[in-house]
């Protein structure tokens, strides 16, 4: 009997009030590191109506001005109408940044502390990550939340080239997909949700989101006459962004990973630098578990590893292949520690991740993306887990 059933994931835009505060996040830490790449940042923003409050523990030689970087971010959403509550050059700003904690940065710092175990770069707090990869996608990413992803982006992409001038920056997508026999083989619901300007007509934004996004996206060959497509459902959404509903930085990790399909360990990634495993392992783990499937010892894997803060050895590695591997999950296990360094200090060195790249990230997705400079995405490592595994 075939294994059928649905799976769905959403994404969402990079107005929405949730991104817009891992986007200020983001920023602020990129601005640290341009300056300064020993930066430690964990930097975390809300944003309600026309305010914008940033807090956090930061620890820097950088020096600039921190609202110039908030009202840029907001700009590049495209939060400059005149109709916007929340406006770029009209949010009161809130600053509540501190210094990291003496404490923690003795654990992660690369020298002998009292009481320290080793003089090592620890882990910056304990936690667990996930990495995930499935050959699902050309991407390597599960179909679900690769089709959201890209739908959101195509809206924005649309947005900001002036193609409906009634569009606004806050949307959310959502894809539906049924599996037989653990592959997608059709879609069969399509919710897109954006805002509009009090102008636009139902039918306008349908018509165009069914043409422009949708039938642009979606390849035919997914899509049936029964896929359900619900284009701003509600029939209204016009007053949206922070003027509509709060936003927090990481609300959104699992739009942020793997829409579900893989798990995840709890932590967020926006506003962190690089000594965070929260987001660096997670990182790790991706390429990592990608790299696994790439090489063809399985059409589907995740690998969990676990840290104990101010160590630098992760106290527990796992790797799931559900039932897919073409080698046992022993010997590919073997050749991932023959490979791959997860101290935390190999990890940013091996990635490059002391660089302001974290713009780059923080929408759509921070997996599945092609850009030279997410460097966890390549699939570098073929031969040598091939080598490995012998």
């Amino acid at each position: 009997m075939a294994n059928s059933y649905i799976f769905s994931s959403e994404s969402v835009g990079e107005g929405h009030p949730d991104k817009v505060c891992d986007t200020i996040s983001d920023a602020i830490l990129d601005a640290c590191l341009a300056q300064d790449k020993h930066s430690r940042v964990a930097c975390e923003t809300f944003v309600k109506s026309n305010i914008v409050c940033v807090g956090g523990e930061i620890t820097t030689r950088a020096k600039f001005d921190y609202e110039q970087v908030i009202r840029a971010a907001i700009r590049d959403i495209g939060y400059v109408n005149d109709d916007d509550g929340f406006h770029a050059d009209k949010v009161f700003i809130n600053n509540y940044l501190t210094a990291q904690s003496a404490d923690i940065a003795q654990g992660v710092d690369a020298k002998k502390a009292s009481g320290k175990a080793t003089a090592e770069q620890g882990a910056g707090d304990q936690g667990l990550m996930f990495g995930f990869a499935c050959d699902e996608t050309p991407e390597l990413m599960p179909a679900p939340i690769m089709y959201s992803h890209r739908l959101g982006w195509q809206l924005t992409k649309l947005r900001k080239a002036g193609a409906a001038k009634w569009l606004r920056p806050d949307a959310k997508t959502q894809v539906s997909i049924r599996y037989e026999n653990n592959k997608p083989v059709k879609v069969t619901s399509v919710v897109v949700s954006t805002q509009h300007a009090e102008s636009a007509t139902n039918k306008t934004i349908r018509d165009f989101i069914t043409k422009q996004v949708i039938e642009k996206v979606i390849p035919k060959r997914l899509l049936a006459r029964d896929t359900q497509l619900l284009i701003n459902p509600t029939g209204r959404f016009v007053v949206g962004g922070p003027e509509g509903d709060s936003g927090l930085t990481g609300r959104k990790i699992i739009v942020d990973t793997y829409g579900g399909m893989g798990r995840h360990g709890g932590g967020a990634f926006s506003g962190k630098d690089p000594s965070k495993v929260d987001r660096s392992a997670a990182y790790m783990g991706r390429y990592v578990a990608k790299n696994i499937v790439a090489a063809g010892f399985a059409t589907r894997c995740e690998i969990q590893f676990a840290y104990a803060i101010g160590y630098p050895k992760p106290v527990s590695v796992h790797i799931d292949t559900f039932g897919t591997s073409t080698v046992s999950e022993s010997k590919i296990l073997r050749a991932v520690n023959r490979v791959f360094n997860f101290k935390p200090a190999d990890i940013v060195k091996q990635l490059k991740l002391l660089r302001p790249i974290y713009g780059l990230t923080t929408n759509y997705g921070h997996f599945g993306k092609k850009h030279k400079d997410i460097t966890w995405e390549k699939t570098d490592k073929i031969a040598a887990l091939k080598k490995a595994v012998q």
